[in-house]
């Protein structure tokens, strides 16, 4: 099919919303995504999208020919998946997604993964968005919660992160030791930004606390880390990173109703496959070594 290239497009437009998604997932230019469009859509002499400033949205005709690209491409990935799964070596990509936040524990696995076997190359993504294993976008998803997935999802379980509450000794000092959730009013807190969040101990600060009283707030975590670490006010850190450093002084310690319960999620199609059951164990190995976790 000649332009197969432009429906994929389309669809990647579709699915994500916008040019400058489509263009990273595909490997292209922004402008040859938007050329792709606007001569797929000269040949059908159809709109596919209303374009506005947020991004695209699919019209009635557009959704029409997106279904039909859906089907071919995902099972053209699961064509892919099956013929990447025969190989029977550990060696070439190995594509690991997983949440933002946990670099530290993952980065030094995949490393000694590398070590044991140096043929393997390491592509480890992070992003907003859900990475479809479905599609051959990666083969190891590490996430956190105990939400549904796809039917033809492998889910195994990780680890726990632990979190707690921590200020710097310097913010203690100069504001005082709450010594319990009692103690809060008149402090300073450090919190998510986002007003529904999945975190439940960022759920949880905001039923404590009072609006006024989080005057620092950020979406990512490592910048919620920061913050806490220079003095902003009180908030949550992963404890296994919190331990690491003698500046901070726990405010109230773990709590069960805390945890981030991390899960490993592979696809049937590449699960049993030498490599990802190579690095499975690896990872599963490693995991229990891992401090203030479990």
């Amino acid at each position: 099919m000649e332009n197969w290239d432009e429906i994929r497009t389309a669809y990647q437009v579709a699915r994500l919303g916008t040019v400058s998604g489509a263009a990273e997932v595909l490997g292209v230019h922004h402008a040859t995504v938007i050329r792709h469009i606007d001569a797929l859509e000269k040949r059908l002499g159809a709109k596919l999208f209303q374009r506005h400033a947020r991004g695209y949205t699919a019209t009635e005709a557009g959704r029409d020919l997106l279904a039909v690209a859906q089907t071919t491409e995902e099972q053209f990935a699961h064509l892919a998946s099956r013929i990447k799964g025969q190989g029977e070596t550990v060696s070439g990509e190995l594509v690991v997604t997983s949440i933002a936040g946990v670099s530290d524990l993952l980065t030094p696995v995949m490393v000694s993964f590398q070590d044991a076997w140096p043929e393997v190359r390491v592509r480890f993504l992070t992003d907003m968005r859900v990475f479809r294993l479905d599609y051959g976008e990666a083969h190891v998803a590490i996430r956190a919660g105990t939400g549904p997935e796809e039917p033809d999802n492998v889910v195994q379980p990780l680890t726990r992160i632990r979190w707690a509450l921590y200020a710097t000794r310097a913010y203690v000092d100069r504001h005082g030791h709450p010594g319990s959730e009692a103690g809060f009013q008149g402090h300073r807190f450090v919190c998510t930004d986002a007003e529904t969040t999945k975190a439940p101990f960022h759920r949880w600060l905001r039923s404590m606390v009072q609006p006024e009283q989080v005057v620092y707030a950020a979406t990512e975590p490592a910048a919620l880390e920061d913050a806490v670490k220079q003095g902003a006010g009180i908030g949550f850190m992963a404890v296994h990173r919190a331990a690491n450093d003698a500046d901070l002084i726990e405010i109230l310690p773990p709590r069960a109703e805390w945890e981030t319960p991390l899960r490993i999620v592979t696809h049937v199609d590449l699960h049993r496959t030498l490599k990802v059951q190579a690095f499975l164990t690896h990872l599963k190995e490693a995991a229990k070594s891992w401090k203030f976790c479990g």
